[in-house]
């Protein structure tokens, strides 16, 4: 399925710069096969769908998603269990809400950790409150590792930026400030 979607893609000349395999991963994908209790069969599927995406193009960054924004204990053993298992990925994603996940220090020692540990880029990839304070940690994480973030349902979670009209309100406009403050200034 991945290697048809990806080739699918391609032949309309939208191949994506990014591929993660499985959304969330941390509790598994495809069970019972991948279940996270069952580590070889989740390594053995991740293995075959990103080998599926670099198949059809090899420049294809892959990233290994987590929601495990401020859980460094539980992100390193996953990680850990995967590099073990010989899953090969370039960058790091992050879901990160508070009322799950823990407090912005939670996030922003378990990103900068993660960093020191792995040298890959890392990405906040799901998140919806705290927009200022969740981009400023993503983009002070050393040697410029922190490569940014992806807002999450922006229609309905916890701060919309459209009503049910599609009408965008002022709240979209912290997008153009975000933009200006940690990439248009770099």
């Amino acid at each position: 399925y991945t290697k048809k979607v990806m080739q699918e893609l391609k032949d309309q000349r939208t191949v994506p710069d990014m591929v993660q395999v499985g959304n969330e991963i941390n509790h598994g994908i495809v069970w019972p096969e991948g279940n996270v209790n069952n580590p070889d069969g989740l390594a053995q599927l991740l293995n075959a769908g990103m080998s599926a995406v670099k198949s059809v193009d090899p420049n294809v960054v892959m990233m290994l998603h987590v929601a495990l924004g401020g859980q460094n204990h539980e992100t390193v053993n996953f990680i850990d269990n995967m590099i073990a298992r010989g899953v090969s990925f370039d960058v790091i994603g992050e879901s990160f809400y508070p009322k799950w996940h823990g407090t912005l220090d939670d996030l922003r020692d378990n990103l900068n950790d993660l960093v020191r540990r792995y040298n890959k880029d890392v990405i906040v990839v799901e998140y919806s409150q705290l927009k200022d304070e969740v981009n400023k940690i993503a983009f002070e994480l050393p040697g410029g590792k922190g490569k940014g973030t992806f807002i999450w349902e922006p229609l309905s979670t916890w701060e919309p930026v459209f009503d049910q009209d599609g009408k965008s309100n002022n709240l979209l406009l912290k997008y153009d400030e975000l933009t200006n403050k940690f990439i248009m200034n770099k």
